[in-house]
């Protein structure tokens, strides 16, 4: 995509190509149309110029002119904010208030699990059990609109995308009777964006 500094203004992303987090703002930037500099990080041995911006190493971190952002759900905020077209949240207060407590679920029951999921460790039958339970249990909001809580994708679509992804590598399957869950992630995994935002490696989970 060329660098940086040959280009400025283009912001750029600091991401890792098999993390939840960092999957989920690259779908905000493919929802957005937004030119960004991808750059994938190996954790093991991060790049100087990412630890001076990111002195912990948090992925993922955006960089847009002076603006240093290591928080997902905050960069995913800062995008939706200040490029407002498509809107990622609803417009009203009410639907708003909705699927902020849909994101607010995902992120805090959800999120937790996943590299647990991801190592396999002791704790990842418990964490599967959790995970597939919790998402059949709200079987009712798939069948009750698009997306969730919203007749248009938002933020909290954004951010269960990437764990529906990657079921199959967590071990995890879906019954074909649950309709509505099946059909809600053919809509989130046919969108263009969505098949825009993969990684190399997220592009084999479902190979």
């Amino acid at each position: 995509m060329g660098s940086s500094a040959s280009r400025r203004g283009v912001m750029t992303l600091f991401s890792h190509p098999d993390n939840p987090d960092s999957h989920r703002t690259r779908i905000v930037l493919a929802e957005k149309e937004l030119t960004a500099d991808m750059v994938e990080v190996n954790p093991a041995n991060p790049p100087e110029d990412f630890l001076d911006l990111s002195p912990t190493g948090t992925l993922p971190t955006l960089v847009d002119r002076d603006l240093v952002l290591t928080n997902a759900r905050v960069i995913m905020e800062y995008l939706d904010e200040r490029f407002p077209h498509p809107p990622l949240m609803p417009i009203d207060p009410v639907s708003r208030a909705k699927v902020r407590t849909a994101l607010y679920r995902i992120e805090h029951d959800w999120y937790p699990l996943l590299p647990e999921l991801a190592e396999g460790g002791k704790g990842a039958a418990k964490a599967r059990k959790t995970l597939r339970e919790g998402l059949l249990s709200i079987m009712p909001v798939f069948a009750a609109s698009p997306y969730i809580m919203s007749d248009e994708f938002s933020l909290a679509d954004a951010t269960l995308a990437p764990i529906l992804w990657r079921l199959p590598v967590y071990g995890i399957e879906i019954p074909a009777q649950a309709k509505a869950l099946n059909d809600y992630m053919e809509r989130i995994f046919s969108r263009p964006t969505f098949r825009e935002s993969l990684s190399d490696l997220e592009l084999e989970m479902r190979a």
